[in-house]
């Protein structure tokens, strides 16, 4: 269980500080500039997530075209489709409640209830995540040796 959870941090990690980042930035600023609470909430949202996937996509090429490169073959478009295929398999279902319903509905009234724009989008980002994660990582792991090149 330990090299699996070492994995999964390897994984996931850097693409978190990067979503908290955005996250926590584009809530800030959407609040600054509008005042609207949907604005913010849709805003922290989805600069999360184009961080987050951003990071993992990049994870995922880098990877496999240091695996091709040892194994003597090309990275191609085809090999690039079954990278987003792999993620579309690792976070389909949870991404959809995650993006449209609970991650929003969260981030708009986790501020709310707790007083804090920022302690209020971190508690709902940290939040959302635990129902994201178990359905994505469970995804991921039966996913691994069907779709991925570099495992």
């Amino acid at each position: 269980m330990k090299k699996k959870l070492a994995e999964w941090v390897k994984r996931y990690l850097p693409a978190e500080v990067l979503s908290l980042a955005a996250t926590l930035a584009a809530g800030g600023a959407t609040f600054a500039l509008t005042h609207n609470r949907t604005s913010t909430a849709l805003a922290a949202t989805w600069a999360g997530n184009v961080a987050y996937f951003g990071c993992i996509l990049l994870q995922d090429i880098r990877t496999t075209r240091r695996t091709h490169r040892a194994a003597g073959k090309d990275y191609t478009t085809k090999t690039f489709g079954k990278n987003i295929r792999a993620l579309v398999v690792e976070f389909g279902a949870a991404e959809v409640l995650d993006s449209f319903l609970i991650r929003p509905l969260l981030m708009y009234y986790l501020p709310l209830w707790l007083g804090t724009l920022s302690g209020g989008i971190l508690a709902a980002k940290l939040a959302a995540d635990v129902t994201f994660y178990i359905p994505a990582v469970i995804s991921y792991e039966l996913s691994k040796k069907r779709l991925r090149d570099f495992r």
